[in-house]
């Protein structure tokens, strides 16, 4: 058996697609359930793209969801409010608290009748970290067993800034402009599958609040002062969004002044899109370990207070 096959053979099975109604908006997602889960990974897509990019497609090598499956995690990759079939409704989702309400209802509603394990741990890509920090900042929040977020940052990569600082007529306006911007979300092309590069098969209409949401970034440091979770940071190291290296990196963990533990780290050979490249199975491990961490930190916490009860 060549090593290829193997990969894939100690994958879990094919993510199915699901669905949940909130105050009449249907939200959709990709899941991998397991039976008795040593806890729940939900993640967050980025810009532009679905719940598709945490199922490469053709690549189940590379999935997070039929890795995650296979190592004992139930995965939901959600359709974040204004993509997948809530897209018709994105009009009435510029309000990022209607967005954070929702989340919140759909993991509920996705979970009513399953076991979550230790508990409930997400994972954050690019423009999807405005929510996932939303979520982890919240009062809920404090709940999470933990948080991952990557592709993010305080300040973009020079080659980078002035692109980004278009708004979204402007960019639409001008094809120069999106076709610089791409190269930027993708890099190297060797970094990722030839059919993956670009995007265009995981590709997903963008909400118009979308362009809007960007200047969260501005929130970033009050967010993350609030969050009281385990933190996680991670950047390709040949990412083009947002400025990297050892400085950039402790500039977020110090942010995060509430939180038990903070961990920040580049993943090496890898751009800004971690999960569909080369390198994702070993960023998923990476990940997936990390949420170990979280699980095994919220069960001796919960086996100290059971003791001092007893005592």
């Amino acid at each position: 058996m060549n090593q290829s096959h193997l990969a894939v053979d100690v994958l879990g099975p094919a993510p199915r697609p699901v669905s949940a109604t909130v105050d009449g908006i249907t939200l959709s997602a990709l899941a991998s359930w397991v039976p008795q889960p040593r806890a729940v990974v939900l993640a967050l897509h980025g810009g532009a793209t679905d719940s598709t990019y945490f199922d490469c497609p053709g690549r189940p090598g590379l999935s997070l969801l039929r890795l995650g499956a296979a190592l004992g995690f139930t995965v939901l990759a959600l359709d974040r409010p204004g993509y997948g079939v809530s897209h018709g409704h994105a009009h009435q989702l510029t309000d990022p608290a209607r967005r954070l309400d929702l989340a919140y209802a759909a993991l509920d509603g996705f979970l009513a009748s399953r076991p979550r394990g230790a508990g409930v741990f997400l994972i954050a890509h690019s423009a999807g970290s405005e929510l996932g920090m939303r979520m982890a900042a919240d009062e809920r929040g404090r709940e999470l067993l933990g948080l991952e977020f990557a592709g993010t940052g305080l300040r973009h990569h020079p080659r980078s800034a002035s692109l980004l600082e278009l708004d979204g007529p402007d960019l639409r306006r001008s094809p120069r402009a999106r076709a610089r911007l791409r190269d930027a979300l993708w890099g190297r092309g060797e970094l990722y599958p030839p059919e993956i590069f670009g995007g265009s098969s995981i590709g997903a209409a963008s909400p118009a609040y979308e362009s809007e949401a960007r200047d969260w970034v501005h929130e970033f440091p009050e967010l993350a002062a609030r969050v009281r979770i385990p933190v996680s940071y991670t950047l390709g190291d040949h990412e083009e969004v947002w400025s990297s290296g050892p400085d950039a990196l402790a500039d977020i963990a110090s942010l995060f002044t509430a939180a038990p533990r903070v961990s920040v780290s580049e993943q090496a050979d890898s751009g800004h899109n971690l999960s569909v490249g080369h390198s994702a199975r070993a960023y998923h491990l990476k990940v997936l370990s990390f949420a170990e961490e979280c699980a095994v930190a919220r069960e001796n916490v919960s086996s100290r207070t059971r003791q001092g009860r007893a005592g």
